[in-house]
């Protein structure tokens, strides 16, 4: 797309509209601080004086039955006015935009859930982040571990067999063991309040040659372990750093802006539900200034674990999560469309459009920054309950 558009023009709502409960957080100028909103065909309405936090709404027992029957304090326009408010290059700052519609929760993310970016991520590690030894890299492994690892039960008998031989043949990798070994990789993203939403930068860590957008289906889970409904992510990916080492997973993947999830949560209800998620397409398109395009579909159909694993492997009796949390469940994008050089395939160039869409859920857009030339993450937990204090909430 042209610079100078905005990206509320890339916004595609749900294929039902906003039939189901679609909860969020909006920025309000004038109360410096967030809200807790319900968005419908009406509108977008403010229920902070009834909720303080979606951390909080999503641990009732009922989230969407809330947000339907919760009084609401105010109109703060229609849909469409925030999102077109939303994109930080077309934004009238004396007026209500979405934020990530996440607060407190922790963002969690899973990794090598499909197998095709399974073998993208044995890639990277044998290339050592030099994405010009990736060509050949990814011929040779095809043709050596001779499997489809998309048949594989993740720590199956099956799995178990396939290990050994590898591990013969030298072939087995730290990838491999969390894409079809027992133990699924769960990892930190980003901290509570960090993630960005619709229309923000996205930063990429500078010093980064080799990095890739992985859309993906976000769950939300409530500090009890029930998945209560699901929004989209872009957890985005330095190949490069991690590459050289997994030791450095903090900083290919935890930066500033580096998560981007929205744009509103849709709760379960009747309309949609956690087999909703299962049976989701996410479709991604990257447009650069440089005429550059990639599309891509990644189907949940294809994830080798399900929901329920992923999230009983990220809490339990060794993990609590008080104010819930949001889990990334992986992707199956992995981009080896060449940009620039053959056999170099696909990096980001900043200034590029990176907008994901899923049926249910609608539409998740944002540009291409540098991590430190996005705007700088400030408003922490401790703003917020001081903010929300001065407000009498």
């Amino acid at each position: 797309m042209p610079p100078t558009s905005s990206l509320a023009d890339l916004y595609r709502p749900p294929v039902d509209g906003f039939t189901g409960c679609f909860i969020g957080r909006a920025w309000l100028p004038n109360l410096r601080g967030p809200a807790v909103v319900v968005v419908d065909d009406g509108g977008v309405f403010d229920i902070t004086p009834q909720i303080g936090t979606t951390s909080a709404l999503l641990d009732l027992d009922d989230p969407a039955r809330f947000a339907r029957t919760a009084k609401r304090a105010a109109r703060l326009g229609s849909a469409a006015e925030l999102f077109a408010n939303s994109d930080e290059k077309h934004r009238d700052v004396a007026k209500p935009w979405f934020l990530a519609p996440i607060d407190l929760q922790a963002v969690k993310a899973a990794g090598v859930t499909f197998a095709a970016s399974l073998l993208e991520r044995v890639v990277e590690e044998q290339a050592r982040g030099n994405p010009a030894a990736a060509q050949s890299i990814r011929a040779t492994l095809a043709g050596e571990i001779g499997a489809d690892l998309s048949s594989i039960k993740p720590g199956s008998a099956d799995a178990e067999a396939l290990r050994k031989v590898l591990v013969a043949r030298g072939l087995w990798s730290q990838y491999l063991e969390v894409g079809i070994g027992p133990d699924p990789e769960i990892f930190t993203k980003a901290q509570p309040l960090s993630a960005v939403g619709f229309g923000a930068d996205i930063g990429l860590h500078p010093k980064s040659t080799w990095n890739n957008p992985e859309p993906e289906i976000v769950v939300l889970v409530s500090s009890r372990g029930k998945v209560v409904g699901a929004t989209l992510g872009n957890d985005l990916n330095l190949r490069d750093f991690e590459g050289r080492s997994a030791l450095l997973l903090s900083k290919a993947k935890d930066n500033n802006a580096s998560a981007a999830i929205g744009p509103l949560v849709r709760l379960f209800d009747d309309s949609f539900s956690l087999d909703d998620v299962r049976q989701a397409e996410v479709q991604l398109r990257v447009t650069g200034d440089d005429g550059f395009q990639l599309d891509a579909v990644s189907s949940m159909a294809q994830i080798s674990r399900d929901v329920t694993e992923l999230v009983e492997a990220a809490m339990g009796r060794y993990h609590q999560y008080p104010d819930g949390f949001a889990l990334y469940l992986g992707t199956l994008f992995a981009p080896t469309q060449d940009r620039d050089l053959p056999g170099e395939g696909f990096t980001h160039k900043l200034g590029d459009v990176v907008t994901i869409f899923s049926d249910k859920l609608g539409t998740l857009a944002n540009r291409v920054n540098l991590a430190d030339k996005a705007p700088p993450w400030t408003f922490g937990i401790g703003a917020l309950m001081a903010n929300l204090k001065a407000r009498g909430l």
